[in-house]
């Protein structure tokens, strides 16, 4: 071939990886390993859209490059393929979950391969075969048997209508997207104790090499908070008390009345009769609102008195009972003392319901809203103790002592997070392996009867009792054993589940006898880069960090922590276009070839904005467009140039054929394209020494690139190489075979087509990376930008070890210099070395 023929040299090179097993790797510990690893993909019906291979790229590329450097390389990839969407479309069409999430899995595979990417495809895995869930389930045993997987009844969002549970997020102002009133029903569920590590979780954060936003949100989701537990005992009967919980114990003397949560067990016992009616329908009204929408900080705040008081343990004063839904009975204790004068939250409440504002804190003007920062306590002083004229540190300490002393209260520490509820009424998940008797009680399904397969269904609508498909499936449902009738839990697990191990299956995926090999585990651990996006910094990240560490403490993995470093890509965002009365344009119906856009059919200009990628918006643009008209090659470096992986980036179609004819200056730089056969400038000989220098700055840079992974510069830094040799009538062999290892990462296709071309029989996979020689890769000339009184008036090209005399009379000889001072006194030259020079005059 003659030209770049991007679409025949792809198919081959791809045909040859996969037949040649070119990224198989069997781990081996006499050799350094490297474990990079993409967050795997859902396979979604609608397919890749060009925002996914952003990160595929990006750990592509270190994967290839960490091959050369003579790493073991552990790159994999696989299918976190169960879940709601996938069961929705089912109940829709009546396909089984099963055909749909093949179809799709079959899709991502095709189009992922199609990119190029090294993926070690003997490693595969989908978290929907029996062969992996059963070790999820083994998993789940392991937890249950240590007393950290446990039944619970909790609420959940049941819609009556549709006759079905619903998650939070698919509930909005108390009816489900169907328009139905959704109520809050009681039910049996797994809960899985991750608080038991929440310290753990927490402190271990330090020694992850994580961006720091991530792990603000992961201490935030935790919420470990230091405080106080404090009794208030009821003023018309001192036997009975209710215990808060509060990290402000210096502002007790400012609480002026009490709120328990709607579902607190007291509410119905110390509500007076003239308020019962109130309370009770209050509290009926809270339970068809999800916890997001009581604590929402905007919302209006809402409550009713129960009629009875408390006793103030530091002043001895009664103070109001109040009722109301911003409380929530899973936080704290469920109910709390209320500060007004220093708890925003509590100021609108008390201003709405004109309850006394007390305020003990100095500074703030409490009239308009709480004061919330630091002072020296006031106000705060009885005939039993006295916090005033503290700062807010020692009244803490000081409170808190007393209260201990007094026997009425003592220090505690408490977290937002809470138990992990681990069941899902949904049919498209991984079983449970517990069996229950005819009395409820759970027992666990013996090992070696794994997996509990999920069975065959043609209805997958939900049971009118609001339990899962799976409550349909009658043979399956019941259990003879040993003479006694068993029943099989109808939940699933949610999503999670597959998602919270799958790295370590990646490590020995197809043991029968075991979820993975120890030794292989010891080797291969931990991620040693882990990409993805920031969306899962906190449930997934999180609960897979649970489960790893809870395999560490039962002896099955070696590492604390699953992943080393972590990195998050920028969202790819695309353009969208509307017509003149504002209706969105699908992609496929614009004709981007002129300098404004316009609608095919009509001829119309259209407007142009930024949005993220979405089907509704007719903006998603398809990766198997982009490699047919361009290339995989193209694709993949586009999406490194368009800017620094972790930022944001619009895609811009008319954009990419600009990486396209970089590709084809790199064909034309090595082949004639008139004969097809190498060119005639590239010779067998040693290269010159400024073909050299321009090499080793490359390679330099490229490597420095690749190492911090700021591979839009790399890709700047390869343009530079290639523009400049293009333009030489001689190029040494050995200088274009090693630009080709540092251009392979990033466009793999052509470089291996042109490394063959070059006379090489193997694949450059494995060839060593190029190393760069120090001296070679500095610059013998460098531009130092001429300042005068801090404004750029010149620019001078001078050697690189100028000193600091040769570079002033240079300065002083410059005619835009000699202009600009003309007639005024030079009274200061400043010199930053090899940065530049400013002179200050006057």
């Amino acid at each position: 071939m003659n030209n770049y023929e991007f679409i025949e040299i792809e198919k081959k090179w791809q045909s040859f990886w996969e037949a040649n097993k070119t990224f198989k790797v069997e781990l081996d510990p006499s050799r350094k390993k490297f474990y990079v690893l993409d967050m795997f993909p859902y396979p979604s019906g609608a397919g890749l859209h060009v925002g996914h291979p952003e990160g595929y790229t990006a750990t592509d590329i270190i994967a290839r490059y960490k091959r050369m450097k003579g790493f073991s390389v552990l790159h994999p990839i696989g299918w976190d393929a169960f879940g709601l969407p996938a069961e929705r479309y089912a109940m829709r069409t009546g396909t089984h979950p099963r055909i749909t999430t093949q179809k799709n899995i079959d899709t991502f595979r095709r189009q992922i391969k199609s990119l190029g990417f090294s993926y070690d495809w003997d490693r595969e895995v989908d978290t929907t075969d029996p062969n992996y869930y059963k070790w999820t389930q083994w998993i789940f045993l392991q937890l249950f048997k240590k007393g950290l997987a446990y039944l619970h009844e909790s609420p959940v969002n049941f819609c009556p209508t549709c006759q079905t549970v619903l998650a939070n997020e698919e509930v909005l102002q108390g009816r489900c997207d169907q328009g139905h009133e959704v109520i809050r029903k009681p039910m049996r569920q797994w809960m899985l104790k991750i608080t038991a590590y929440a310290d753990r979780l927490m402190d271990d954060l330090e020694d992850l090499d994580w961006p720091e936003s991530i792990k603000k949100l992961q201490r935030d989701w935790i919420g470990r908070s230091e405080g106080a537990e404090v009794d208030f005992t009821l003023a018309d009967d001192p036997a009975g008390k209710i215990r808060i919980y509060t990290t402000r114990p210096d502002t007790l003397f400012g609480a002026t009345y009490m709120v328990l949560s709607t579902e607190h067990p007291m509410v119905e016992k110390i509500t007076t009769p003239e308020h019962r009616a109130n309370v009770e329908n209050y509290c009926r009204s809270a339970k068809n609102k999800s916890d997001l929408e009581r604590t929402e900080l905007a919302k209006e705040k809402t409550g009713e008195f129960t009629g009875a008081y408390a006793i103030n343990p530091v002043n001895g004063k009664p103070i109001p009972i109040w009722v109301a839904d911003y409380v929530l009975i899973s936080y704290g204790t469920g109910a709390i003392m209320a500060v007004p004068a220093h708890d925003q939250r509590d100021w609108e409440f008390a201003t709405k319901f004109n309850l006394p504002i007390i305020q003990v804190i100095s500074g703030g003007e409490i009239t308009a809203q709480a004061y919330e920062g630091d002072g020296t306590l006031i106000n705060s002083s009885s005939k039993i103790t006295s916090i005033d004229d503290l700062n807010v540190a020692d009244a803490k300490k000081k409170i808190t002592a007393w209260l201990s002393g007094q026997g009425l209260g003592k220090p505690a520490v408490k977290y937002k997070l809470r138990d992990w509820l681990f069941s899902r009424q949904r049919y498209w998940g991984e079983p449970f392996p517990i069996l229950f008797d005819e009395q409820g009680n759970p027992f666990p399904v013996d090992e070696s009867e794994l997996p509990v397969k999920l069975p065959d269904l043609e209805n997958f609508q939900p049971a009118k009792t609001g339990e899962s498909p799976l409550a349909n499936a009658k043979d399956w449902l019941i259990v003879e054993k040993n003479g006694k009738k068993y029943y099989r839990d109808t939940n699933t697990m949610p999503q999670w589940a597959g998602s919270c191990w799958y790295y370590l299956r990646y490590l020995d995926p197809h043991n029968d006898k075991a979820p993975w090999d120890k030794e292989k585990e010891k080797f291969g651990m931990p991620v040693d880069l882990y990409v993805g996006g920031a969306e899962h910094a906190v449930l997934h990240l999180l609960y897979s960090r649970f489960w790893h560490k809870f395999l560490y403490d039962i002896g099955w993995v070696s590492t604390k922590e699953p992943f080393q470093k972590l990195f998050n890509q920028g969202m790819i965002l695309s353009f969208s276009y509307k017509d003149s009365r504002g209706a969105y344009v699908n992609t496929h119906d614009i004709d981007l070839s002129g300098d404004k856009p316009k609608h095919k059919v009509t001829g119309e200009i259209l407007v142009e904005s930024v949005e993220k990628m979405s089907k509704t918006l007719g903006n998603v643009i398809n990766p198997d467009e982009v490699v047919a008209q361009y290339g995989a090659d193209t694709l993949r470096l586009y999406e490194m140039a368009m800017g620094p992986l972790q930022a944001t980036k619009p895609w811009n179609t008319r954009d990419v054929s600009g990486v396209h004819r970089f590709l084809n200056r790199v064909w034309r730089m090595i082949v004639d394209t008139d004969t097809g056969e190498l060119h005639s400038s590239i010779k067998s000989v040693e290269p010159p020494e400024d073909e050299l220098r321009l090499l080793h700055k490359t390679i330099k840079k490229v490597t420095g690139d690749i190492e911090t992974m700021s591979f839009n510069t790399a890709i700047s830094a390869m343009i530079i190489f290639v523009n400049e040799m293009l333009s030489r009538s001689a190029k040494s062999k050995s200088v274009m075979e090693k630009f080709l290892l540092v251009l392979s990462p990033f466009a793999p296709h052509i470089a291996e087509e042109l490394w063959q071309r070059l006379g090489h029989a193997q694949s450059l996979a494995y060839e060593p990376w190029p190393a760069f020689d120090e001296h070679l890769a500095q610059d013998t000339m460098i531009e130092v930008p001429i300042q005068i009184n801090g404004k750029l008036r010149s620019k001078l090209m001078v050697p690189a070890d100028i000193d600091e005399e040769s570079l002033k009379q240079k300065v002083l000889a410059d005619e835009k210099v000699r202009q600009a001072v003309a007639g005024k006194q030079i009274r200061k030259m400043i010199f930053a070395k090899n940065r530049l020079v400013n002179l200050v005059v006057g």
